[in-house]
């Protein structure tokens, strides 16, 4: 008998370590140390985020309204837990296929169904609003000592990633998409160059806690690259992911409450917390996905 958070977190452990598939996602270097927001924005605002060594800037786009006028119209940048799922996706995808263009479609369809994401309802309206705004948007990795004019005019992707209005007539039509989505090429070869890859089961299990999805995705970019245990102070920690979080006045309390799953779906973490103003400590730990089962395109 344990109460209902544990129970969860111990459901969560189980799902990631029984998992037989063993299919793997990715993610580029830079969405290890910086992320989305969470909630909405509003649509003409930018979205600025500093991690260690790096600054993500997300611009606000616009779209050409399809009715009345056809004026264009201005639309926010991505957030939330949809947003970070389908662009997990495209990475994924483009780095398994070794190719820009991604097919979309039934792929992409029974990539989300595994990650129990379905097409209709509220779900479905929401990855619609988030698959436009992604399109729409642009953005900027800044790298400390590096030079950053190759990011511009960068994006996320260069052409498609639009919901068909029509809805589908039966459960196995797949023409919801557009028959491809083509990745902004500067993103594209940074993502080639420095991919992280996850633990597709972890992923699932976080589907619906973008707090914590991002913590899982630092943690295996992070651990497995330490040679001692190395403290994090709490100052950096809220520097890092404190603007995430909507109830700024107990930080440390809503991040353990974020991290808790993190480390549930990523059984190989070493973490633990110090009292102090050391914060959490990081142990060096095996990744979650072994070394010998990603095959990477170069």
């Amino acid at each position: 008998m344990v109460e209902p958070e544990q129970k969860r977190l111990v459901d969560i452990a189980a799902e990631v370590m029984g998992d037989e598939a063993g299919k793997i996602g990715i993610t580029y270097t830079g969405f290890c140390l910086t992320a989305l927001p969470h909630k909405k924005l509003a649509d003409e605002q930018l979205w600025e985020k500093k991690g260690h060594r790096v600054t993500l800037v997300v611009e606000p786009g616009t779209i050409r309204h399809t009715k009345g006028t056809g004026k264009s119209i201005r639309i926010g940048v991505p957030y939330g837990a949809r947003a970070r799922m389908i662009l997990l996706y495209l990475q994924t995808e483009a780095v398994r296929s070794n190719s820009r263009e991604v097919e979309l479609g039934r792929s992409m369809r029974d990539w989300l169904g595994r990650m129990g994401l379905s097409w209709g309802g509220e779900t479905g309206k929401a990855l619609r609003e988030q698959a436009t705004r992604i399109s729409a948007c642009s953005l900027k990795f800044y790298w400390d000592g590096d030079s950053a004019e190759a990011w511009t005019k960068g994006g996320f992707v260069r052409s498609g990633l639009r919901f068909h209005n029509r809805a589908p007539l039966n459960d196995r039509q797949t023409d919801l998409w557009e028959d491809r989505v083509v990745l902004d090429e500067v993103f594209w070869d940074a993502l080639r160059h420095h991919p992280v890859p996850l633990r597709e089961a972890a992923l699932r299990e976080l589907a619906d806690r973008s707090a914590s999805l991002d913590l899982y995705i630092w943690l295996a970019y992070r651990l497995h690259t330490l040679k001692k245990p190395t403290p994090v102070r709490w100052a950096a920690l809220k520097e890092q992911f404190g603007s995430h979080y909507t109830v700024g006045r107990n930080f440390r309390r809503d991040f353990r409450l974020a991290l808790a799953p993190a480390v549930a779906a990523y059984p190989e973490a070493r973490v633990e917390y110090d009292e102090g103003d050391a914060g959490l400590i990081l142990f060096p730990s095996r990744p979650p996905v072994a070394p010998r089962l990603v095959a990477v395109g170069g």
